[in-house]
């Protein structure tokens, strides 16, 4: 099913709806997404390091030690599944004073030596000339917390230039730079929106001055905090997002993005997913279950409760996810999440259960799921030309 956008052009409503629900073919929209969306009348095209069909590119991370493969971190996800299209690790635009556990004074961390912010140890630079990841892409998230006013007025363009020439020294190597990610996440992120849009832009604009063209914009929800009108004030331009994305984490059943994304013609990256289980109080105060995939009681309700569900939505969206992002980590032990409730009681590592171990396997193995190999990048559209 191909992506169509439509304009607004004064229909009357009873045109406008019926038009965005033969975009969807079936999928629910509501008459409150409907009425807000600034459309386009051209049909979609394939964006940035797309797959060319129904596939969809697999990431791992969000550290050396979760992705493995090297030999001082060799027990994370590369030394038990195929090595996955695409790793992906973090880092900041700017200097962290403490927010959300990170502590960095100059920003950038992370990207040429290995360094650790609380949330494991970090290295782009390791891995993208490690051997054993030589077709694999790589996904940055890119946080711009307690930075986005400075990003947005210019004071943070020397970081930028850094974060160009470190992308430019990757060649034609597909990034997804998740820039400002879960923006609108304000408990933990707190980013002013026309602020965070401003440095959103300013970061592109800067990037594509320097002649940066292996890179595709990534534009990130949490997944169940905003409504349709909230993603849209929060949207910096069609001209700025390559692929919209979200979160899969407990609250999975309220994302709001896969029909925002048919309207605006863009694929989907489930950027970051996790087994987390919702307890009863998930909507008020954010805890989760206790889930340590170690244990097979635990590892069969976060089989039953996430990892189905997951798959469901992945499959049952063929049509506009198109890339997902496991984080294989055990978030429990990382200081970054001591004390955050969706998180501390939480050992996500799927080669901990044997059992889910091998259900990764076969969907891995299932050619919807797209891996490193040599022939990965005839599978995307290349567009570092342009």
């Amino acid at each position: 099913m191909k992506r169509i956008n439509f304009i607004l052009i004064g229909l009357v409503a009873s045109v406008l709806l019926f038009g965005i629900s033969s975009c969807t073919q079936g999928n629910a929209s509501s008459t409150i997404e409907a009425e807000s969306m600034d459309q386009s009348a051209v049909p979609a095209t394939l964006a940035k390091f797309e797959p060319k069909e129904e596939k969809v590119l697999v990431f791992a991370g969000q550290d050396l030690e979760s992705i493995g493969g090297l030999p001082e971190y060799n027990n994370g996800y590369a030394d038990h599944f195929p090595i996955p299209a695409g790793v992906t690790l973090y880092t900041g635009i700017g200097p962290n004073d403490g927010s959300f556990g990170g502590k960095n004074k100059t920003g950038l961390q992370g990207i040429y030596e290995t360094m650790d912010s609380g949330n494991g140890p970090s290295n782009m630079k390791l891995l993208m000339e490690t051997e054993l990841f030589r077709h694999s892409m790589l996904a940055i998230g890119l946080s711009m917390v307690n930075n986005e006013k400075k990003v947005a007025a210019g004071e943070l363009d020397e970081n930028i230039k850094k974060l160009g020439v470190f992308l430019l020294s990757l060649g034609e190597r597909p990034v997804f730079l998740r820039i400002g990610y879960e923006f609108d996440g304000h408990p933990w992120n707190h980013y002013d929106k026309e602020s965070w849009k401003t440095a959103y832009k300013r970061i592109k604009d800067q990037l594509d001055s320097m002649g940066v063209k292996n890179t595709a914009y990534v534009w990130q929800s949490v997944g169940w905090v905003s409504d349709p009108y909230e993603l849209e004030e929060w949207y910096p331009g069609d001209a700025y997002v390559d692929w919209c994305a979200f979160s899969f984490f407990d609250r999975w059943r309220e994302v709001q993005m896969l029909d925002f994304a048919r309207r605006k013609g863009k694929p989907v990256f489930i950027a970051e997913a996790s087994a987390t289980i919702s307890s009863p109080t998930s909507k008020f105060d954010g805890k989760t279950k206790e889930t340590l995939l170690g244990n097979p009681q635990q590892a069969a309700e976060a089989w039953e409760k996430w990892f189905v569900p997951f798959f469901d939505m992945i499959e049952n969206n063929r049509d506009v996810i198109k890339a997902i992002h496991y984080i294989n980590c055990n978030w429990k032990v990382r200081p970054m999440w001591f004390e955050n409730p969706t998180f501390q009681d939480v050992d996500a590592r799927i080669q901990e259960s044997p059992e889910i171990m091998t259900k990764w396997k076969e969907k891995m193995n299932n050619d919807l799921y797209l891996n490193a190999s040599v022939d990965l990048m005839d599978h995307i559209l290349k567009t570092t030309d342009n």
